[in-house]
């Protein structure tokens, strides 16, 4: 029955052009081609990735960040109480002044000090700055070694310039051993985020981030089985363009260096806007959904691998709609905080600082943290 079904799933005709079968993408007359089998190996790659990222953020994103100027911060930690607690996790973690008063009620505390450990409480879950400064440091040196690697690769390649040439020959393309690394090491990146997303600092767009990773992983896997590799590294290097700017922006958004961080942000935006809402549907996808037709009949996998990238297009449109509305806010000096990033609250040491609502961190809220990624 397995067989059968990796039979079923496998048919040439529902990934690979009319007239065209598997067998004709095997090594042969000089020819190499990537293998669904190469792929098994992205998984043992990301856990890899993840060892070396935790030695990187130990070893040096953190002593960085002591340089510029982030310190390690102390959260207070709240005394138990079962009845708040239980608010807390079953019920909501901003209790209504009415609720506050029932739980003050219940648990034999002033409200004041209701508030007070709601407010700590959500702060112990909250992540400290010198965390999102060690994840966008960690992001920022794989992107940018990425795109210098997909550069290097693409630079000397005649569809780099002339997107006509990413089918002239197809399927009797080569895999060249700089575009199987390139691949490989970006596919395991990916999968990497994949595994991490959950102990990794949480954003409000978390749903369009683990689906913004599996279309990306289901996007390039499939484009390496059928072949489309050459339109697969132009994909990945217009992505990784706008993504060293976005995290060396967070880095230094983190590290309250306001001048940098804003300069950095607003190149982000031209560039993100460019590449992503220009570059990407206008070339890639023309090429992708135009250019084939040209020299075969579409196919499901063609309409499979265009939908994706409709798919990562449509991504891009809603966080581009992020960026615009953090310049426009930062334009007109009405930024008040981070749109996908919760604000750090005032832990408050003692009872008379009670009523403020403004931390340390709060100056550190910049108009950054669109991701976007592939």
């Amino acid at each position: 029955m397995l067989q059968t079904l990796s039979d079923w799933f496998w048919w040439d005709h529902f990934w690979l052009p009319r007239n065209l079968t598997w067998a004709d993408l095997q090594d042969r007359e000089g020819y190499v081609y990537a293998k669904v089998s190469h792929l098994y190996v992205t998984v043992l790659y990301a856990v890899l990735l993840m060892i070396v990222r935790r030695f990187f953020e130990r070893l040096i994103a953190t002593p960085l960040a002591k340089i510029m100027g982030i310190k390690d911060q102390v959260r207070l930690k709240v005394t138990h109480n079962a009845v708040l607690e239980n608010c807390f996790v079953s019920i909501s973690k901003h209790p209504t002044r009415s609720q506050v008063e029932g739980l003050s009620k219940k648990s034999s505390w002033t409200v004041r000090q209701v508030e007070r450990w709601f407010r700590r409480r959500r702060n112990q879950d909250r992540p400290s700055l010198m965390k999102k400064f060690r994840e966008a440091c960690w992001r920022c040196t794989f992107y940018l070694l990425a795109f210098i690697g997909g550069i290097a690769v693409l630079i000397d390649k005649p569809w780099f310039y002339d997107t006509w040439e990413v089918w002239v020959g197809y399927p009797k393309q080569t895999l060249l051993p700089s575009q199987y690394w390139y691949y490989i090491m970006e596919l395991s990146f990916y999968w990497s985020l994949l595994f991490s997303i959950a102990s990794d600092v949480k954003r409000k767009d978390f749903q369009e981030q683990i689906i913004h990773h599996l279309a990306t992983i289901v996007l390039l896997s499939f484009s390496w089985c059928a072949n489309y590799i050459r339109v697969g590294t132009l994909v990945m290097a217009v992505h990784d363009s706008s993504d060293i700017l976005l995290e060396s922006a967070k880095m230094f958004n983190y590290a309250g260096w306001k001048s940098i961080c804003n300069s950095l942000f607003i190149v982000f935006a031209l560039v993100f806007i460019i590449t992503r809402l220009v570059i990407f549907p206008f070339w890639i996808i023309h090429c992708t959904w135009v250019y084939p037709i040209h020299y075969y009949s579409p196919f499901f996998g063609y309409y499979f691998f265009n939908a994706m990238l409709v798919v990562l297009q449509l991504l891009h449109i809603f966080w581009a709609y992020l960026i615009l509305r953090m310049v426009s806010k930062f334009l007109f000096n009405k930024l008040d905080g981070d749109d996908r990033s919760d604000q750090e609250e005032c832990d408050g040491s003692d009872d008379e600082d009670d009523g403020m609502n403004n931390g340390a961190g709060s100056n550190r809220n910049l108009p950054i943290n669109s991701h976007h990624s592939h």
